[in-house]
């Protein structure tokens, strides 16, 4: 009698700690689908697009449609950067024909990106346009500082040939608000410093790992050079929502 009274607690416990780790794994999955779709990076770039997150035990699937390529990659930077995320399995598709790698098209896409990531320059006020690898700004700035960030930063892009800048600058543009009156998650930083060391030249060779605590971001891997570490902090620290950065790269 003892004995079947001790296995009917024993199983009792067992049901109830499965049921607790149900409770908790299906919790954590509804969390990681709200925080994806209220992120900064949802929110501000990728809210036109229709697609789901789904996730099941931290593993998540993306699914639905985007209107870019550079969506398809910021989606599954940033929930790839949410905290309990596993592994992301990216199925969205992208509306209309992808621009051949390297191609004007490709090249305006990849700029725009860059451009919108930098709280340096007011990417909606300035039109791009590409032809052969040649980069023509045009628009308004709002400071000469502006204006020549934009060209340095696009000249800085693969497969930019030149960059002409036509810029003209007006103290009437708009500046970014600052980083601290915009609530910005750390997922939407950790995939938007991911992708614009990727997208520039002179960081895209280099291997990083990026963690991101309250808008502080630590960098960490090997470069060639103290030049090169210089300037993962220079683009880093220029990027939206970005509060400080500890580069903790060394020269290998």
């Amino acid at each position: 009698m003892k004995t079947a009274y001790s296995i009917s607690i024993m199983v009792t416990v067992v049901v109830l700690l499965a049921f607790s780790v149900t409770v908790h794994a299906a919790r954590m999955d509804s969390r990681i689908e709200s925080s994806a779709k209220q992120s900064y990076a949802f929110k501000t770039f990728l809210h036109g697009d229709d697609f789901t997150v789904h996730s099941k035990g931290g593993a998540v699937t993306l699914t639905g449609t985007v209107s870019e390529n550079f969506h398809k990659a910021l989606a599954q930077e940033t929930v790839a950067a949410i905290r309990g995320v596993k592994s992301v399995d990216n199925r969205l598709e992208v509306n209309g024909a992808s621009p051949t790698s390297n191609s004007d098209a490709w090249i305006r896409d990849k700029l725009k990106v860059a451009l919108s990531f930098h709280r340096s320059v007011s990417a909606a006020t300035i039109e791009v346009e590409v032809n052969d690898g040649i980069v023509t700004l045009r628009g308004v700035a709002a400071s000469r500082a502006q204006k020549k960030l934009a060209a340095e930063y696009s000249a800085d892009l693969d497969g930019v040939k030149n960059v002409i800048n036509e810029l003209t600058v007006s103290n009437t543009v708009k500046k970014k608000p600052q980083t601290a009156r915009i609530k910005i998650d750390d997922a939407s930083i950790i995939a938007q410093v991911n992708m614009t060391l990727l997208n520039h030249r002179s960081t895209g060779i280099l291997t990083t790992t990026v963690t991101t605590k309250h808008g502080v971001v630590t960098v960490r891997g090997k470069a060639t050079s103290a030049a090169e570490i210089g300037l993962v902090t220079r683009f880093v620290t220029d990027i939206t929502g970005v509060k400080a950065v500890k580069n903790r790269m060394t020269v290998k």
